[in-house]
């Protein structure tokens, strides 16, 4: 339960911060019918989690091979989280919806969720690393109950916010996406020092 409950609060921490793939999915809540809110939302998870898994066990089967390459990324991927955490508490986020045109074809809408996510140069890049040195710092045996938490954490997020802005479209503004990149990024934070320490016990131990 304890890996499970990591992977669903650093998978909740990674996919909340507003960005393209959020917005397409706020967007498609505040502008279309209930159901094809759901619709975009059950979509962009499918692309979110099969990105988490190649981030995670892509990076991690390497890792596994390569014990300078798993201190390496542990070392670098607690950097970078830290530096992610750190952007999250500088950003000005806005609901600037015009970049995220939902009203397309279902076809055309799998297209779309598969470029904001896919497609992604900071998504791929943030996801290998922090989910990779998680990878290398998680027990033996252990990465399936991370997964599946950071699995459910796409899966709550995103039929969550669109439960919440359909109900509560005229309260959804600027200050609550702030809200949500202040805490996003304080939990991040705190995985990249726990990051950096099981770097320092592995150097340690060698």
């Amino acid at each position: 339960m304890e890996f499970y409950l990591q992977g669903l609060t650093i998978g909740l921490a990674y996919v909340a911060p507003i960005g393209l793939q959020n917005l397409f999915v706020i967007n498609s809540a505040l502008t279309q019918k209930r159901g094809r809110a759901y619709l975009t939302a059950l979509i962009v998870t499918f692309f979110d989690v099969t990105l988490m898994l190649a981030c995670f066990f892509g990076v991690g089967a390497l890792m596994e091979r390569f014990r300078w390459l798993q201190l390496a990324i542990l070392l670098v991927g607690s950097l970078i989280v830290c530096w992610i955490g750190i952007g999250l508490l500088r950003s000005k986020a806005t609901l600037d919806t015009s970049r995220a045109n939902v009203n397309v074809s279902v076809l055309q809408l799998a297209g779309k969720a598969c470029v904001v996510t896919w497609f992604n140069p900071q998504a791929l890049i943030d996801g290998t690393m922090l989910f990779g040195a998680f990878h290398a710092s998680l027990p033996a045996g252990l990465e399936l109950p991370f997964v599946l938490g950071a699995a459910s954490a796409s899966i709550l997020w995103f039929s969550g916010i669109t439960t919440l802005i359909t109900l509560f479209s005229a309260k959804f503004n600027d200050k609550v996406l702030r809200w949500i990149n202040i805490v996003c990024g304080c939990v991040i934070i705190f995985y990249g020092l726990k990051l950096l320490y099981n770097f320092v016990q592995m150097v340690m131990g060698m």
